[in-house]
């Protein structure tokens, strides 16, 4: 038997097989910048991938950082609400009659009008509660509909009711509880609560100070308002310097505080791979790359810096119109058109491997493999 031979064949099949096995940490450059489609269900029609190369001559095309809509132009002014009373809602009545009183409380005698302001008694009835027919039950009076009105309109309903049963009525209505015309507060903020609205018109920091502000640093803090099954965002910060986004809260606005809602994930060659939250504020390609470290010296590729973007999101159950953004930072060019790109929640960030690296590698797992099987060769030689 050929020890010799026998140890070249056992050498070459550990080659063969490093070789069969050893595959790139992930795709390539050139195998990215040529891919065509997305992948769908059996019988559907492959999604077409538009591949777009970062350069100055596709600079006007790119999307730039763009902040969120300010709520000054996407809510419409309010008027106040709390003077309209709704269904559940608690009110205090009050009555005056003008002496002789015939119906509630009052002094006898003197009937001049000086007098009679000074010795009527008011008859304050126990809270009415707004029930579910929306009406509230006043003595003498009747079943007064109560909801949907304001308070100077139930007034007058209850006027017109007791006029010629009680001396001269006069009645003030005045709503003791609001039940119904709040604002919820949840999120990042000290604690949640329900805000009652009042006449006076409660604004978006009035009820931020009424549930001790936020936890968290206002500059990484957005608020949402949800209102009318529609949510808009905006960072704190430009809520407080800029006086007109400071918007009249509505009934049954819900209002969220949201430490860094958005997020992008990075894959790869990266200093870091990891899911990265950011603001409201948004962020350039360029903040993210620094974010995550950067690039790895000796294994990235700066020529293959990819990134993914669903650019239609409208319904986030059916994403379309695929992208993916090819940098190349050999060219320094790309670096001031990073500072302009802006990233988007819910982007992916890939970097390529270089030759250089998948080539040290393979060499590193071929030495690490034939330098054993060598040893033996060389062993079985020498006996």
């Amino acid at each position: 038997m050929n020890v010799s031979r026998i140890g070249r064949t056992f050498v070459m099949s550990v080659v063969g097989l490093v070789l069969a096995s050893c595959q790139a940490f992930g795709p390539s450059a050139r195998s990215l910048s040529s891919a065509t489609s997305v992948p769908v269900a059996a019988g559907e029609v492959p999604i077409p991938i538009e591949v777009i190369q970062v350069n100055g001559e596709t600079a006007q095309a790119l999307p730039v950082l763009s902040p969120p809509p300010a709520f000054a132009k996407v809510f419409e002014e309010v008027r106040p609400v709390g003077t309209v009373v709704d269904v559940g809602d608690a009110v205090e009545v009050t009555i005056w009659e003008a002496p002789p009183a015939t119906l509630f409380g009052g002094s006898i005698g003197d009937t001049r009008i000086g007098t009679a302001i000074g010795t009527a008694r008011p008859t304050t009835l126990p809270e009415l509660l707004v029930g579910p027919e929306g009406t509230i039950t006043v003595p003498f009076a009747g079943a007064v509909r109560a909801r949907g009105r304001t308070l100077s309109e139930i007034e007058s309903d209850i006027v017109a009711r007791l006029r010629g049963r009680a001396n001269a009525p006069q009645v003030q209505v005045r709503l003791v509880r609001n039940n119904t015309a709040t604002v919820t507060m949840v999120g990042e903020f000290a604690q949640s609560a329900r805000i009652p609205l009042t006449p006076r018109g409660e604004r978006l920091l009035d009820a931020l100070a009424q549930v001790g502000g936020v936890k968290s640093p206002v500059n990484l803090t957005t608020i949402q308002v949800t209102r009318s099954g529609k949510n808009y965002r905006m960072p704190l910060s430009l809520i407080i310097e800029r006086n007109e986004n400071n918007i009249m809260l509505a009934t049954d606005d819900v209002v969220t505080a949201l430490y860094q809602p958005y997020s992008f994930t990075v894959l790869g060659a990266a200093g870091r791979n990891d899911e990265i939250r950011f603001e409201a504020f948004g962020i350039t390609l360029a903040q993210a790359l620094g974010r995550i470290g950067g690039l790895q010296d000796g294994r990235a590729n700066p020529r293959g810096v990819f990134l993914f973007r669903w650019r239609d999101r409208s319904d986030l159950t059916n994403l379309r119109d695929p992208a993916i953004y090819s940098f190349d930072l050999k060219d320094p060019a790309v670096y001031f058109l990073a500072q302009k790109f802006g990233i988007e929640d819910g982007d992916f960030i890939y970097v390529t491997n270089s030759p250089v690296a998948e080539l040290q590698r393979f060499v590193g797992i071929v030495s690490q493999a034939i330098l054993p099987a060598a040893t033996v060769t060389t062993i079985a030689q020498q006996r």
